[in-house]
């Protein structure tokens, strides 16, 4: 079969799950807008209101919006160093994965800022940062990182469609008049020819190297931001390789997650086979294992130096945490371990279930990170009422947080509606390098 049957045959089998939607799937959608109309009416009040209506008070200045953006930041780098590797070192088995992973990387970075700005107090003056940006502060670094990574991320993931554009614009007549004004637009003139192919592989090599070294640097400014302070529980020379670490421990279980979800609902398992799980059991497994030694080395080395500020610290998360410091650093990293060490306990379902396990339990990490710190100052505060030591969110904070997850489903299904999950364009250079490596060679 050419070329151009097997694109023809490729629509065919992807356009009806980009124009059809199913009742399940409107029935998701309006339960995901439903939740975004609630945030809505949330963030009003809080506008309207201030701070008052969240439980951030004069001592735990921060708290889950915070926590959701260091989690969403550290989700797209990780995203976006696991789709470079992917790319850069042309791994058999991206085609499946690459695009999830993608789609995860730019949209992760448009959610998580948004939580920056609930936390800020003062919208009217967003602009200043802008306008009279102090170099020395860690917070303008991770502003440029931010918007740099976004740019750079957002670049990569275009370069990577045009080709299934192209392949939609010339094969979808018979779609609606909007999807092939879009696609032809999409598209920018690209019709596959081979000098066209080699530019964009180019390029698109390119930009993944630029986007594991955007990661690395981005991620490792976040941690920053926190370890250059004199908080107890913060200042850490191991804080940059351990966010770095965890992010890749929160990403691979959001992409496990997300090709379980996939693969059911939409019926993929001819392209999201149980070796892609296998695969990503085993990297998590690694991770796992290198997530659970900082975490140990972190806290072992605080209690051991027996200051009295890291004491302190973590007295509070031994008696008022501690249920969520077992989860967190034990139930979230040694279940895996125990789980994934074992070959007969990897199925598709047990390693999902694994990745839900560590994504709770890394949430639970970041919330520990945190609040017990800001509720154990250097300084006592004059105030001693319950409600200005403690923090506790409100139901505000709570429908704002599932405002961002619902969000980034939402949109995560719409781009799923405007190009397929499963690169079309990358099965056909697959077949394409098959039929070489078949082709025989002759000797002079």
């Amino acid at each position: 079969m050419d070329v151009k049957n097997r694109k023809r045959e490729l629509v065919k089998e992807f356009l009806p799950l980009l124009e059809k939607t199913t009742k399940t799937s409107k029935i998701w959608i309006g339960i995901l807008i439903a939740t975004i109309l609630v945030g809505f009416y949330a963030f009003i009040i809080q506008v309207i209101k201030g701070h008052e209506v969240t439980g951030m008070r004069d001592n735990v200045v921060w708290g889950i919006y915070i926590i959701n953006f260091i989690f969403f930041v550290c989700l797209s780098y990780s995203g976006a160093f696991i789709s470079g590797i992917l790319h850069f070192f042309k791994t058999p088995w991206k085609n499946s994965v690459a695009r999830i992973v993608e789609i995860i990387t730019v949209l992760s970075l448009i959610i998580g800022p948004i939580f920056i700005l609930l936390c800020i107090g003062r919208l009217d003056r967003l602009h200043y940062l802008f306008l009279y940006p102090r170099i020395q502060s860690p917070i303008t670094w991770d502003i440029i990182a931010i918007m740099t990574d976004l740019v750079g991320c957002f670049i990569y993931l275009y370069l990577t469609f045009i080709p299934d554009f192209a392949i939609l614009r010339d094969n979808s007549k018979k779609a609606s008049k909007w999807r092939q004004k879009t696609y032809k637009f999409l598209a920018i003139g690209y019709q596959d020819t081979d000098s066209q192919r080699a530019k964009l592989h180019k390029i698109t090599r390119t930009m993944s190297a630029m986007v594991i070294a955007l990661a690395i640097v981005a991620y490792s400014v976040l941690a920053w931001i926190f370890s250059l302070t004199l908080q107890p529980g913060w200042n850490s020379s191991i804080f940059a390789p351990y966010f770095i670490v965890a992010g890749l421990y929160s990403g691979v279980a959001v992409i496990i997650i997300a090709m379980y979800l996939i693969r059911k609902y939409y019926h993929l398992e001819h392209y999201i086979r149980k070796v892609h799980f296998m695969a990503a059991g085993a990297i998590l497994l690694i991770i796992s294992l290198l997530y659970g030694y900082f975490t140990f080395s972190e806290y072992f080395s605080r209690w051991f130096s027996h200051k009295v500020h890291d004491t302190n610290l973590l007295n509070t998360l031994f008696t008022r945490y501690f249920w969520m410091f077992i989860f967190a650093n034990y139930i979230g990293v040694l279940v895996p371990i125990v789980i994934l060490f074992f070959k007969k306990l990897r199925t598709i379902k047990s390693i999902t279930i694994v990745a839900i396990i560590s994504i709770i339990g890394l949430w639970f990490n970041r919330y520990l990170i945190i609040v017990p710190t800001l509720e154990t100052p250097y300084l006592p505060i004059q105030d001693t009422r319950p409600e200005f030591i403690h923090y506790t969110a409100t139901w505000v904070e709570w429908v704002l947080s599932f405002t961002g997850v619902a969000t980034f489903i939402l949109l995560f299904i719409l781009i799923m509606k405007l190009v397929p999950i499963i690169p079309m364009s990358g099965i056909i250079d697959n077949e394409r390098l098959y039929k070489r490596k078949l082709k025989p060679t002759t000797k002079n």
